[in-house]
């Protein structure tokens, strides 16, 4: 049981009062452990929003070093941060926001060999990542180890949101089954996007992800989540776990962890990217 200090009574205040949460959710947000797989666009907002409703735990994997280009959307860092490792910079821009906040960096490219191994302690993952490779890994490994998982995308104008339950719903795989072909979605480095989409989206994961973690509300899962900026329009997509899902179906093709060729990778905040 943790025992809230006066401090935190201050901080927390506003979730405590709402039924819904209590001190005995907040107890249980303090409890969590959540897993931020990238920390660009994405990962930014979903990162401060869970720092700061007190999510205990936060690790943040990222192989990355800031860029200038970053600074459009990727709130996490600023202009003295160019050149230094995004998790070093997520790292400090969290815990001074919130010092209850344990915050674990993972400064490696996302892989088949290390994967099972990043999510085995945490309760949820957040996917952030930034390319198609890497969002198919993450999609199987949390399927295969049972972990919840909340994705999203951005590119030009538009976003998607979903929440994978593994067992209770679909899994990325069921919306869709493969990488795209090469050269199929542009990049924003080709394509563009504008950065405040980057916040309606991880905001949008992060309220998904303190849910879950509550285990409260409806949460989207089998509902794919669309985000038309430009018309400032929301549409939702019915979705069905598909039984003959290679992944999470019936009779899974997918056993095995597959690391598709970098080819496929949409770098920037692509459709299935951070």
């Amino acid at each position: 049981m943790i025992d809230f200090t006066e401090e935190q009574i201050q901080r927390y205040s506003r979730h405590i009062i709402l039924k819904e949460v209590g001190g005995k959710g907040q107890r249980k947000l303090l409890g969590s452990r959540v897993l931020v797989v990238g920390a660009g666009g994405l990962g930014s907002p979903v990162s401060f929003y869970l720092a700061a409703a007190g999510v205990g735990t936060i690790g943040i994997v990222d192989s990355d070093t800031v860029e200038l280009s970053n600074l459009q959307r990727q709130i996490l860092h600023s202009t003295a941060d160019v050149g230094k490792p995004k998790v070093e910079s997520a790292k400090r821009t969290l815990t001074a926001l919130n010092p209850d906040v344990q915050v674990v960096t993972y400064p490696v490219r996302l892989g088949k060999d290390n994967v099972m191994e990043l999510i085995k302690g945490y309760d949820l993952v957040i996917d952030g990542v930034d390319n198609f490779p890497a969002r198919f890994l993450l999609n199987d490994a949390c399927v295969m180890a049972g972990k919840p998982l909340v994705e999203a995308g951005i590119l030009r104008w538009d976003g998607m949101v979903m929440t994978i339950l593994p067992g209770r719903g679909p899994c990325y795989r069921c919306v869709f089954p493969a990488p795209p072909p090469p050269g199929a979605v542009p990049s924003c480095q080709e394509a563009g996007v504008i950065g405040a989409i980057a916040g309606v989206m991880g905001v949008l994961q992060a309220t998904e992800a303190v849910k879950v973690l509550l285990g409260v509300g409806q949460t989207l899962t089998g509902r794919l989540m669309l985000f038309d900026a430009m018309e400032t329009r929301f549409r939702e997509v019915a979705v069905e776990r598909n039984s003959h899902c290679p992944v999470c179906g019936e009779n899974p093709a997918i056993n095995h962890l597959v690391e598709y060729d970098l080819s496929c990778e949409i770098r920037g905040n692509g459709t299935a990217a951070e």
